[in-house]
């Protein structure tokens, strides 16, 4: 009987292949080495699905020690660097190679999949036959895609798309080894001691995205500003009136005007109305899905991919490692809203929308030629986790609404006179809710429905009071805000993205929800800025990842990217080398004064300048509040704090004190001020008693 080795990329995608792939439905499970594989026949073949752990082999310098710059790599299994699991899925996998007729990769069908199964066979197979090894296409693992994709399974292997990953891989490996032991070498020649650090081709540029917003908080100076606040009492109700006029800057202008039409009567000097359409929005693509996540759920983008993924591993939804607004043709609509349809929440929506004659999705402009956007296969399963029902939610909802009407609001707009002075009263109403009784927009506020009024109609006792107001700095990025701006300035993957933000987070260069740059990420940023600005420079990144498409088109080999690649860094690495000792002495200075300074509570109410932190008694180990401005002889600021629990930054000032405000979580979350004789969360602070 002839023997097919199928590999995959998961345990559990391997699973979902297998039972796919049998006649019956009911592979056999075998386990060898502690790995387990599945028997399955299909039309008198065997077929041997296995499980790879994700990459089984990694990129690997060519020598030993710490010393860079390094140039030469080589590919090696994983398990030379470290010991785990991943070995034992490579042996298997070399073993049931040895009686294997044909070879198939059932990898997830991206750049990592396709590299992961080339890798593997390239390991264990002669050149000769790994020509040979075909290649299954799919976007999701139901049994009839599978099925389809085992029709239609290609007869080589997908090389354009692996080699791309190849150079992707060596390409940031020579980036990130070489500035990571630079950056370590510094720090160990000023202190002689050694630090773990690392910066890479994307952690760079993203890095200093932050270094550059903080700079503007820091730098900006504040402008006094008026506002007048007005507002009108119809029918029982408080309307909020906007200023017709220009920004004032002058007090004076703005108590006359406050003066003149505080409690006075108002004259709707015109009133117009207008039909505004709203389109449906575009089903997600994977940074469309971390952005709503993060809005709605809080979620970082990690979280969301990888709740994501655990979603798409169930068959529930469609590969989510996508960068598509877009659903081909060849998707059967009809065939998912009839499996939502068994789902109680859906079933009105789904059954509005069969009955059409035509169903359309709006797509967006994006688009991936591996994979459509992000959508639901039609399956729904019980016992999902709350943060994946959640999610599958979000998804199926917005997969729905794609496909809805126009919405149609009506915008009314009153230009009302007092003493002399014009203001607008707005109100919006729906007129024809269409997509969003599927989906809840962000973009969308809520309705502000106006009484009826007539032109020349008379408002009586209009309050207007000045306010005093400053400019305020831009906002700090959250995560979601972060990975917009890099998916913007094109500079990662879809894939990679969050994990970068991740690791600036682990290697503690930024910290917070509202992501701060810490003293070390500073004193990073500003050494590769004075002696390598260009790592810095989202340019070079966008151009390489511009040169790793070209591998993919075939316009580039691999071998010109990757020496493009290298001559471009090493002026950096040179430069580098030549300020060793004053880069250790800068990056040494942010770790001594980090190691002191713990997590960022939000601002000294004492002396305004500082930053209240959580901070360790050396002594004691016991934590407390204290300013970063004592390590300066400048503020002594400090508040003990309970002892036991999980403490947060909130990120807002006490409403009586002005001290910072934490979350304790101790079983229940308690929200409460740092400030011990303060009233604000008196209750939360019992609960964390032990000061």
């Amino acid at each position: 009987m002839k023997r097919i080795l199928v590999i995959c990329e998961k345990p559990m995608a391997a699973r979902r292949v297998a039972h796919a792939l049998d006649d019956g439905g009911a592979p056999r499970e075998e386990r060898k080495f502690g790995v387990s594989y599945f028997i399955s026949r299909r039309e008198g073949i065997e077929l041997m699905v296995v499980s790879a752990l994700g990459h089984l082999f990694t990129v690997a310098g060519k020598g030993r020690g710490l010393s860079y710059p390094i140039f030469e790599t080589r590919w090696i299994p994983v398990q030379e660097k470290t010991r785990g699991r991943a070995s034992h899925h490579l042996r298997l996998i070399e073993v049931l190679a040895r009686t294997a007729d044909e070879f198939v990769s059932a990898c997830d069908y991206d750049i990592e999949g396709s590299l992961i199964a080339y890798n593997i066979l390239a390991h264990i197979l002669p050149a000769e036959r790994l020509r040979d090894a075909g290649r299954m296409r799919f976007s999701s693992l139901t049994k009839e895609a599978l099925v389809e994709a085992w029709r239609t399974r290609s007869s080589t292997l997908d090389y354009p798309m692996i080699m791309a990953g190849k150079a992707r891989h060596e390409v940031d490996w020579i980036f990130g080894i070489n500035l990571s032991r630079a950056l370590m070498n510094s720090v160990k020649r000023a202190t002689g001691s050694h630090r773990s650090m690392s910066i890479g081709r994307v952690q760079g540029p993203t890095l200093n995205f932050v270094r550059e917003r903080e700079v503007e908080i820091r730098t900006f100076v504040p402008t006094p500003f008026w506002s007048l606040e007005a507002y009108a009492e119809l029918n029982g109700k408080r309307y909020r009136l906007e200023y017709e006029g220009p920004r004032i800057v002058n007090e004076r202008e703005a108590l006359e005007i406050a003066s003149k039409c505080d409690g006075g009567d108002g004259y709707v000097e015109m009133l117009s109305s207008e039909s505004r359409t709203v389109l449906p929005p575009p089903p997600f693509s994977l940074g469309d899905l971390q952005l709503e996540a993060h809005r709605l759920f809080g979620y970082s983008p990690a979280k969301t991919l990888k709740i994501a993924e655990s979603l798409y591993l169930k068959a529930l939804i469609s590969y989510p490692r996508t960068s598509s607004q877009r659903i081909p043709p060849s998707i059967d609509l009809r065939e998912i809203l009839g499996g939502l349809r068994l789902i109680k929440a859906y079933r009105g929506l789904t059954e509005e929308l069969l009955s059409r004659a035509h169903l359309r999705v709006r797509e967006g402009i994006r688009d991936d030629p591996a994979h459509p956007a992000i959508h639901p296969t039609g399956y729904y399963e019980k016992g999902l986790r709350p943060q994946e029902r959640g999610l599958f939610d979000l998804i199926c909802r917005r997969f729905m609404a794609s496909m809805g009407d126009p919405a149609h609001l009506l915008e009314t707009d009153a230009l009302i006179d007092v003493g002399g002075y014009h203001f607008h009263l707005r109100g919006r109403r729906t007129i024809d809710h269409g997509w969003m009784r599927m989906y809840t927009p962000p973009s969308e506020g809520g309705e502000e429905t106006l009484p009826p009024l007539e032109m020349g109609g008379i408002i009586r006792g209009i309050s207007v009071r000045a306010e005093r107001r400053t400019t305020r700095p831009p906002p700090r990025f959250d995560q979601a805000s972060l990975l917009k701006l890099m998916e913007r300035e094109e500079i990662g993957t879809k894939s990679t993205r969050s994990e970068i933000i991740e690791t600036l987070y682990k290697r503690g260069y930024i910290e917070g929800t509202s992501i701060r740059l810490t003293e070390l990420g500073l004193a990073v940023v500003d050494a590769l800025s004075q002696y390598c600005p260009e790592i810095l420079s989202p340019e070079l990144t966008r151009y390489l990842e511009k040169q790793l498409e070209r591998i993919q088109a075939s316009e580039v080999t691999p071998d010109q990217v990757v020496e493009e690649a290298v001559e471009r860094l090493k002026p950096s690495l040179f430069k580098l080398k030549e300020g060793e000792l004053q880069v250790g002495l800068e990056i040494s200075i942010a770790l001594r004064s980090s190691s002191q300074a713990g997590e960022y509570l939000g601002p000294c109410p004492k002396c305004k300048t500082g930053e209240m932190r959580i901070i360790r008694n050396m002594r004691t180990g016991k934590r407390f509040a204290g300013c970063s401005n004592y390590l300066r002889g400048i503020c002594s600021n400090s508040f003990p704090l309970p002892q036991r629990g999980e403490i947060k930054a909130c990120g807002e000032a006490c409403p009586i004190c002005g001290a910072p405000l934490i979350t304790l979580k101790r079983g229940k979350t308690y929200k409460l001020c740092i400030n011990q004789d303060c009233t604000f969360g008196k209750e939360g602070r019992k609960h964390g008693r032990k000061m």
